[in-house]
């Protein structure tokens, strides 16, 4: 999928591409129907909400789950990332957001890019998020919320809150939030969220500041989190196991596009369970090789 001219101004500008309905009801079915074994695994590849059974994020599922293998290597969402770093792209992260009905609590205001400079020592915002809704997202059941154009304000400080919420982030002051808003726009578009049906992508900066509220409704908000980083931007530290920060930095193949719904045979290495070496971590910068 190659994005137009037009589309990769809005880009620069607002630090954001929204895609409504880009993956067709059958192709989202296939991903939601793999969902629930996942969840229900007791491992530390699944981070509970605070107080709650419900999942929070499920992390590196490609590695073991063969839908979500296929859809780590989909045109639709590899190409247009490639196309805006002009680089071949590795997996850095991949994550099943569950945002469950009464239960998906915050996630607060924050740049990605912080997360991955701060604990993964990634060089530079040479890495793109991806999320496709599995579950229609509306106004009620904890959408995204961006700042638009504020990747462009480059990497901002942040505070590590390890208390809020189950996960620990590297989160931005409310100050500079209220300030970051205003210069965006206030009330006249200086937040916005992407809403639509399941099967709906957005591409966004490694640095564009976002948020999501608590989901109080009836409603699941389930979605897939990819984050692709330019091969030559890989980390350089394993402060982190690698079911959360991925080491294998082979560039992404692509499949073919009907891939979800002809799936054909992905490799599965963590298919028998997560190797211990995937819980081995350091503080020590990665030595350069030559």
């Amino acid at each position: 999928m190659k994005l137009t001219p037009d589309q990769v101004a809005a880009f620069e500008r607002d630090g954001y591409l929204f895609f409504p309905a880009l993956f067709s009801p059958r192709e989202v079915q296939v991903l939601l129907d793999a969902v629930p074994a996942l969840y229900e695994r007791r491992e530390a590849i699944n981070v509970r909400e605070k107080g709650s059974d419900a999942v929070r994020t499920n992390f590196a599922a490609h590695l073991y789950s063969a839908p979500f293998a296929r859809l780590a290597r989909h045109p639709r969402m590899v190409e247009p990332v490639q196309q805006l770093l002009g680089e071949a792209l590795y997996m850095h992260q991949f994550k099943i957001n569950g945002k469950m009905a009464f239960e998906g609590d915050v996630w607060q205001w924050h740049q990605d890019y912080g997360t991955w400079r701060n604990d993964d020592l990634m060089p530079g915002p040479r890495a793109m998020n991806v999320a496709i809704f599995l579950d229609e997202v509306d106004a009620f059941n904890g959408p995204l919320m961006f700042i638009p154009g504020s990747h462009r304000r480059g990497v901002i400080d942040a505070r590590h809150d390890t208390t809020t919420t189950s996960y620990p982030l590297w989160t931005i002051d409310h100050a500079l939030i209220a300030q970051l808003v205003e210069r965006a726009g206030g009330r006249a578009g200086g937040m916005v969220s992407p809403l639509g049906p399941a099967g709906s992508m957005i591409l966004f900066h490694s640095c564009l500041v976002h948020a999501s509220g608590s989901n109080l409704s009836p409603w699941n908000r389930v979605s897939v989190y990819l984050s692709l980083c330019a091969v030559g931007n890989h980390i350089r530290r394993h402060q982190r196991p690698e079911y959360i920060a991925h080491r294998d930095f082979t560039p992404i193949e692509c499949l073919r596009d009907d891939c979800l719904l002809a799936a054909p045979p992905v490799e599965l290495p963590w298919r028998d369970g997560v190797p211990a070496s995937a819980f081995v971590t350091s503080c020590e910068p990665l030595k350069e090789t030559t």
